[in-house]
Order: structure tokens, then C-alpha cells, then sequence
């Protein structure tokens, strides 16, 4: 990577490239530290201490801590990612949109790309709204009235537009994709916190008898931690480049004197073909019993409601087969949505192509599906795995600071891998020489 980053560098157009994107990140960086007016932040910051496992805490996680901060991006790319993710399940359920996405070719991704920024605006200001209502009730407002709601609002819907505005400008001039790119940043913004909080739970552990009632890990704990990332991060890396390789032929046909066809290749399959998204939905319905109880007040100990908040909690075994479970299923819904095997195998036969042992048409289809939904059951083991492995080991050293730990690798790891291999396409299409010359 470092090598890649390196070569590239050396190239004076890739370079002003590089040097675009880090300042694009500067801008998003600064604009994270810019808070919002009218909120107390010292009072808003103590009370997401007490959401962090909830659905609100994925949210500050992939904002970098503005989200806590309530800083003029506190919304960050959220808006954008719900705008893409609904528009691209309409897609599937809404002919129109499938025919304008698919059959008018550049223009009609330009309407959808166009359709998915009002939207984004539209789920900016929904979303300010709601965060306002939260504020509001929980009195951590310095100032209350109309104006103020008006402001906060509005800034938190012009925050996440002009995210969105940075990383069209990223996909434009500079390199990878910007939303990817800028969720990159966030999650990494917060990697400083959590080695300052390894080396002081550590260090507390040898001054234990000075400090009382501290909680800490044992440098086993931590030792642990580090060995745990690097592992599920060598994971990531080597399921991010598996593919399942369905061979394919293609028929000889003699047009004139020419004869086309005869060639022999393959129809690569992803095997994390959904990305990190099931594990986005999972989390996000399964942690909405304990978001839900974070707004009423705690109640009292031995009573049933008490009892059933214990089972629902983010980090009892409930909720981790629930969150697991999820994850399959979405992993399924989700490769369903990508990954059409009738369409495949209609297109294979149109230009000719076969697998090798069955007919075209129905024969491949079905067995296109078998296979799809073979690699899709490994995958969404696999993001089960990354997904509670944080959490189990949470629960090993006593901390609920990791409940997070899968998700932002997965995508940490993924976005590295994605650019690295933009700066590598970029690189060898300079260095490509044609057959003229």
C-alpha cells in the first residue's frame, strides 16, 4: 500500500490528486469542530455517554464524534448513505426507476444521482429535525424558541449537503470514492481515543492500589485487543478479495470467412457481494429496544421491566444472536438485490456464453442461484464473525467501548483496499501503451 501510495506520488497529475483529497478531509475535519449554536455541548456530551451501545452510536461512530459534538456535520454522510440505500431498493421495486437506471445508460444514472441528492436533502432535514426533538426534550438547549430550532435545523441539513458536495467533488478531482473516502476519515479520527484509552486503562492497571474503583484491563486485556484487530483485519483483507470463479464458454460462430467465439473464461462472484451494509441494518434494528429504553427513565432494580432490558441489552447473548441472525438474513436480502442470476445467465446466452454441464437459460440460472446462495451463506458468516467478535472480546476485558470494532474495520480495511487499487488502475492506464505505438 505504502509503495503504491509512494509510486503515485511521484506522478505530478496523481499527486495534485492526493493533495486535493487530503484537503477535501481538512475541510471535513475543521467542519466537524465547528459546534452548532444554541446547544449546551458540555450537557449533550454526558448525555451520549449513555447512548453509545444504542443506534445513536453507530451514528457517532461514522461521524467521527460529531455526531456527540452536534457540530455543523454532526449529521455527516448518514443522509446520503439512507438517500442511496432507498433509492436503490426502489429501483428494484419500482419499474420506472429499474428502466431509467438500466436501459437509458449515463443519463438515466445522472437522473437517479440527481433524485438521490433531493432526497439527501430531504432526510437531512428530517433527520435535523429529530435530533432537535432529542435535544429539546432532554433540555440541553442553551436557548429555546423558534429561531433557534430554525437555525439548528437548517445547519444540520446544510452540513450533510455539503458532505455530500465534498465527496462528489473527491469522485471528480481526486481520488476513490469521496463518501467512502470522508466515512474513512471519520472512522479513523477516532483510532488516537481509543489508543489513549488502551494505554490508560493499562497504566491504571499497575497504579490500581493508588486509584479507586477503577475500572481497567490488564495488559493481557489489551494485549488481547491488539491481537484481536490485527487478526479480524488480516481476515477482512484475504474474505475482500474471494471470489467464487464459475467457468464460462463461449460458442464458435462463422461469420464470412471469420470464425468468433470459442474463448473460455470465468464469471467471478464476490463472496462478501453485500458489503458492510447487512451489518449497518442488523445493528440498527437490533439495538432499537435498548434506543428506545435510553429515552425513558431507568427503572427500578427487580422490578420486569428491568429484567427485559437486561435481555435486550447490546451486549447480552440475546442480543448477539439476534444481531447475528440479522445479519444473515440481510446478507441474503441484500446479495438478492445485487446479484440477479436470471439476468445473468440471459445475458451469457445472448452473447453465446455457457457453463460448462448445463443448458442456457433456466438450467443456468438455477444453478447460478445454488452457488450465489452457497457463497452467500459463507459471507454472512463472516460478517457475523467480524461484527460480534468486538463485542465477545468486550465482554472478555470488561468494556463496551468495541460494540463498533467490526463494522469500522470492515469498512476501514475495505475503503483502503478500494483506493489503493484506484491509485493502481490510475498508475497502470498512464503507463499503457496501444498497439500504435
Amino acid at each position: 500500500m505504502l509503495k503504491t501510495i509512494r509510486n503515485a506520488w511521484k506522478l505530478p497529475d496523481l499527486r495534485k490528486k492526493i493533495i486535493f483529497t487530503g484537503l477535501i478531509l481538512l475541510i471535513y475535519r475543521v467542519g466537524n469542530a465547528v459546534p452548532v449554536p444554541y446547544i449546551d455541548a458540555s450537557l449533550l456530551s454526558t448525555y451520549f455517554t449513555s447512548l453509545e451501545n444504542t443506534v445513536l452510536g453507530l451514528y457517532n461512530a461514522m461521524s467521527g464524534g460529531a455526531f456527540a459534538s452536534a457540530t455543523i456535520f454532526a449529521l455527516s454522510i448518514q443522509p446520503y448513505i439512507n438517500s442511496s440505500i432507498i433509492i436503490q431498493l426502489l429501483c428494484v421495486a419500482i419499474p420506472a426507476l429499474e428502466r431509467m437506471s438500466k436501459e437509458e445508460g449515463e443519463e438515466g444514472k445522472k437522473k437517479i444521482e440527481k433524485i438521490t441528492r433531493f432526497l439527501t436533502i430531504g432526510l437531512g432535514l428530517l433527520m435535523g429535525f429529530g435530533y432537535y426533538m432529542l435535544i429539546s426534550r432532554n433540555n440541553l438547549l442553551s436557548e429555546t424558541g423558534v429561531w433557534p430550532a430554525f437555525v439548528i435545523i437548517l445547519t444540520f441539513a446544510a452540513g450533510s449537503t455539503f458532505i455530500m458536495w465534498l465527496g462528489e467533488q473527491i469522485n471528480e478531482f481526486g481520488i476513490g470514492n469521496g463518501i467512502s473516502i470522508i466515512l474513512f476519515a471519520s472512522i479513523v479520527s477516532r483510532v488516537p481515543k481509543l489508543v489513549t484509552s488502551l494505554f490508560t486503562y493499562t497504566r491504571n492497571y499497575f497504579l490500581r492500589d493508588s486509584i479507586e474503583n477503577a475500572t481497567v484491563y490488564t495488559p493481557w486485556g489489551t494485549a488481547l485487543i491488539i491481537i484481536g484487530i490485527l487478526a479480524i483485519m488480516v481476515f477482512i483483507i484475504f474474505i475482500s478479495d474471494a471470489e467464487c470463479r464459475l467457468p464460462v464458454s463461449y460458442a464458435k460462430r462463422v461469420v464470412g470467412r471469420k470464425v468468433y467465439g470459442g474463448q473460455s473464461t470465468h464469471l467471478p462472484m464476490k463472496v462478501n457481494m453485500s458489503g458492510v451494509m447487512p451489518i449497518i441494518f442488523a445493528q440498527s434494528i437490533a439495538s432499537l429496544p435498548a434506543t428506545a429504553a435510553a429515552f425513558f427513565p431507568q427503572p427500578a432494580e427487580g422490578t420486569f421491566w428491568y429484567a427485559f432490558l437486561n435481555a435486550i441489552d447490546t451486549h447480552s447473548a440475546l442480543y448477539i444472536v439476534c444481531y447475528f441472525l440479522l445479519i444473515i438474513a440481510f446478507s441474503y436480502f441484500y446479495a438478492t438485490i445485487q446479484f440477479n442470476p436470471v439476468e445473468v445467465a440471459n445475458n451469457l446466452r445472448k452473447s453465446g456464453g455457457f457453463i460448462p454441464g448445463f443448458r442456457p437459460g433456466r438450467p443456468t440460472a438455477e444453478f447460478i442461484r445454488k452457488v450465489l446462495n452457497k457463497i452467500t451463506l459463507f459471507g454472512a458468516i463472516y460478517l457475523g464473525i467480524v461484527a460480534i467478535m468486538p463485542i465477545l472480546a468486550g465482554k472478555v476485558v470488561d468494556t463496551t467501548s468495541l460494540s463498533l470494532g467490526g463494522t469500522s474495520l470492515i469498512i476501514v480495511v475495505g475503503v483502503a483496499l478500494e483506493t489503493v487499487k484506484s491509485l493502481e488502475n490510475q498508475m497502470l492506464m498512464r503507463h499503457y501503451k496501444g498497439f500504435l505505438e
